[in-house]
């Protein structure tokens, strides 16, 4: 990872923490009560069926992935992720070495992919790891980072 003033970390936090909070809050479910007298329902109406989603390139997403950890994640994890890049020196906590077969398995493809968007305050982990906003949008690319630091040599 490039080198962030404190400054900016804090402010990638707070914008991390804001973003958290604003998907709770648009999560929230309203409950609806049936009419005294009306049976109540036990079930929510069917759903309407979801759009198909659009055709993604997975090749394409497995290239911007791949980009994306060589000039955002090799920094601070290393090129084959071992937590040694040459930014990790003075980091404290030391950068997650992605090659730990225990931290593999310890953790879910969600929170890799929590982590890569939201940055490591946002899961309760050192907040010197920075959110990626601009991969909120781009979920095929979100997986295929995931899916590229669970390839990583072990």
């Amino acid at each position: 990872m490039p080198h962030r003033s404190p400054r900016s970390i804090v402010l990638a936090c707070l914008a991390s923490a804001a973003l958290v909070l604003a998907l709770a809050c648009s999560r929230e479910q309203k409950t609806a009560t049936a009419p005294e007298g009306a049976p109540s329902a036990t079930a929510p109406p069917p759903a309407a069926p979801a759009p198909a989603a659009p055709a993604v390139d997975t090749g394409a997403a497995k290239a911007e992935a791949k980009k994306i950890f060589s000039e955002r994640c090799v920094p601070c994890h290393g090129a084959n992720g071992a937590g040694n890049g040459p930014a990790s020196a003075g980091l404290t906590p030391p950068p997650r070495n992605f090659q730990d077969p225990e931290w593999q398995k310890s953790v879910t493809n969600e929170h890799i992919e929590q982590i890569i968007q939201y940055g490591g305050a946002a899961v309760g982990k050192s907040p010197a790891m920075p959110s990626n906003p601009d991969l909120t949008s781009k979920p095929e690319v979100v997986t295929a980072l995931q899916q590229y630091i669970r390839s990583l040599p072990r």
